[in-house]
């Protein structure tokens, strides 16, 4: 089974808030997050575009970071939603909803060509 790509312009438009859903599941990690991300269908996530997203968020203060032992190597650092983070959420979610709903409408017309 091949991975689908999505054109770039699409992931940078909506990876921060899927980020940030997966990190309202709970403390978790760079490696963790882009496994979840690929298995929701988003495709490979590199490191070099997951950790300046997750490096803008909790300068935003959306998400809080802390550092833990490895389980068998070395430590992670995992990152935790803030309330603001929550609210947010919440907040961008709803508005991706609609912005989603009103591009779809657009898309679907008639005049669209086959």
């Amino acid at each position: 089974m091949t991975e689908e790509r999505w054109p770039g312009e699409w992931m940078r438009g909506v990876l921060s808030l899927c980020v940030l859903r997966v990190v309202a599941d709970g403390p978790t990690y760079g490696y963790a997050i882009a496994a979840r991300l690929a298995e929701a269908g988003l495709g490979s996530v590199k490191g070099g575009t997951l950790y300046p997203i997750l490096t803008r968020l909790e300068a935003e203060g959306l998400v809080s970071s802390s550092w833990a032992a490895g389980e068998a190597g070395p430590g992670r650092k995992f990152f935790t939603l803030t309330a603001a983070g929550g609210q947010a959420l919440h907040e961008r979610a709803a508005q991706w909803r609609v912005f989603t709903e009103r591009a779809a409408g657009l898309l679907a017309s008639p005049s669209v060509p086959a």
